[in-house]
């Protein structure tokens, strides 16, 4: 006979065995969802890994493309060069130190007239890697009073600058016989007081044009002979 002992006893027993399976499916789901929680995390970390690997790659593939460029300015330059040496103004001189490398280069001016006529003008030339999507880095090696040129040798020509806001700067259909023939002007056609690079030898122009002439004529004999 089930007494009402026996079976608050029973009864206790089933909650237990109840309560003791459910915690045990419990424990089973977070332990199912834990394994599940370390897969994600592993399948995300492994993205990473190879993203890091494939940064590698890319790391690895722009060198081709770099190369790429030197390829292109090696296709670009042995054409340009013989239309530069056609086409050059009778006051300019190019010389190769190295002819296996046409990317570098001097110029030499000799302006025929105006305030620096009988000075020798050493520029040196050099076409980046990038080259013809970016213009020359040009450098003028000789001291001069000028003002589009500094007595350290920045040179402000709109020319090589790869932005220009009036239209004049760098374009990929610009040639080097473009630069050589526009570092000729600047003695001539394109000697700017109005929007000078060395503001003081604009000044001084403005302020008393023949004693610029006589400071010009001074660089000239002690640097550009």
């Amino acid at each position: 006979m089930l007494t009402l002992a026996s079976k608050l006893k029973r009864d206790d027993g089933l909650k237990g065995s109840r309560t003791s399976a459910a915690a045990s499916d419990s424990t089973r789901r977070v332990s199912v969802r834990d394994r599940l929680l370390v897969k994600e995390r592993r399948r995300a970390s492994f993205p990473r890994r190879k993203s890091r690997d494939r940064g590698i790659v890319q790391g690895a593939m722009c060198r081709p493309e770099s190369l790429a460029s030197v390829r292109q300015r090696c296709l670009h330059l042995p054409t340009e060069v013989a239309e530069l040496e056609a086409n050059l103004p009778c006051t300019c001189k190019v010389h190769f130190p190295d002819p296996n490398k046409l990317h570098c280069f001097q110029l030499t001016v000799t302006p025929d007239e105006g305030y620096y006529q009988g000075g020798k003008f050493q520029f040196e030339t050099e076409v980046p890697d990038a080259y013809n999507m970016v213009p020359p880095k040009v450098k003028c090696l000789t001291r001069i009073w000028h003002p589009n040129i500094t007595e350290t040798g920045e040179i402000c020509l709109s020319l090589l600058r790869e932005h220009s806001i009036d239209g004049t700067g760098w374009a990929p259909t610009r040639t080097l016989k473009d630069v050589v023939w526009g570092l000729n002007s600047l003695f001539t056609d394109l000697l700017n007081f109005d929007d000078p690079l060395n503001i003081e030898a604009a000044e001084h122009h403005l302020r008393d044009k023949e004693d610029f002439r006589s400071k010009v004529e001074d660089y000239i004999k002690r640097y550009a002979r």
